[in-house]
């Protein structure tokens, strides 16, 4: 009795465990909400999904929520997106709002979008409500010199067909910002910007400036237009200024020459000085040789000693004269 009975218990206990074992294994629960939704998934591909370590939960769900919106997709697809490290959930619910929304979406394509790194669900959402994207405060130059900061709003739509690949939106407000500048640039007077701030809009829209990116530029709208600094003023006083240091500095290098030049005048001077200074003192020896060679005589000697003297009287009185001459007023 006591061994039928332990048998018993063993039998319970492991039909309990294998009971376990299925249930961990085979999520009866998805299955049995499957069969209910009307979609097809076999009790085998759950139990393979396990193996392969595939969340059943994440393909199984979203494939629920597809059928019911009508969409012709299948377990595979949805694995093979999933394995390939896309979202399924979100792929799913952009599928669905296109649909709604009779916007022109693939699985493939939106599997494509999702895996290089851009939400499917946003662009599409975009796609139905345009975005308005506010560019930064562009600062351009009117040809008389006046600077304007213009700010501006793009009203941009997803364009789906371009997500992969298209460039973003820094690109499209770099684009819009040089669009500003050159049409604000080319205006002859900041005052033609200010009269006129459509034309801004009007002729960046028309240069197609969302070509290669992933939106669709619906609209460019100026919201404000400040009158910034006077550029033109700011330039011509400092080229008045760098003139003035280049004009300084060449003085001060013709000054610096003109004292060199006299520096090497006074030297020269001083150089012939002494030349002359040896030369005088050359004169007495070569007397002296004339008197003992016979070529001057003693009275020759005298008569220039007397006409050196009155050279040097001469002269005494002519400074003395100047000396005493009163000055003549300045008429």
């Amino acid at each position: 009795m006591l061994q039928f009975l332990f048998s018993g218990a063993f039998s319970f206990i492991i039909i309990v465990m294998l009971i376990a074992l299925f249930l961990n294994f085979v999520p009866l629960g998805l299955w049995i909400s499957a069969i209910a939704a009307g979609v097809n998934v076999g009790i085998f591909n759950l139990v393979g999904m396990r193996l392969r370590r595939v969340p059943a939960a994440q393909i199984v769900l979203p494939l629920i929520k597809a059928n019911k919106a009508g969409l012709d997709v299948n377990a595979n697809q949805l694995e093979a997106h999933y394995l390939a490290g896309g979202n399924v959930d979100r792929v799913i619910d952009a599928l669905i709002a296109a649909h709604r929304a009779e916007i022109p979406l693939t699985f493939e394509r939106a599997c494509a979008i999702d895996l290089a790194g851009r939400n499917v669900l946003e662009a599409v959402q975009m796609s139905v409500n345009p975005e308005v994207i506010e560019t930064p405060t562009v600062s351009a130059v009117a040809k008389n010199g006046i600077e304007l900061k213009v700010k501006a709003r793009v009203t941009v739509r997803a364009n789906i067909d371009r997500l992969v690949g298209g460039a973003g939106e820094a690109t499209v407000i770099a684009r819009v910002g040089e669009g500003i500048v050159t049409n604000v640039g080319s205006a002859a007077s900041h005052t033609d910007v200010l009269e006129n701030p459509d034309y801004i809009s009007r002729t960046v829209l028309q240069k197609g400036l969302d070509a290669g990116t992933a939106f669709e530029i619906l609209s460019i709208d100026i919201a404000d237009i400040d009158v910034g600094r006077n550029i033109g003023a700011s330039l011509s006083t400092d080229q008045a200024e760098a003139d003035k240091r280049i004009a300084q500095a060449k003085a001060e290098q013709r000054r610096a020459m003109a004292v060199a030049k006299e520096q090497e005048m006074r030297a020269y001077t001083q150089e012939m000085q002494a030349k002359v200074v040896e030369a005088q003192a050359k004169v007495p020896a070569a007397l002296a040789e004339a008197l003992a060679n016979g070529r001057l005589g003693v009275m020759d000697y005298y008569r220039m000693n007397n006409i050196l003297a009155d050279t040097d009287m001469r002269k005494s009185i002519a400074d003395t004269g100047a000396k005493s001459e009163p000055a003549k007023p300045v008429k």
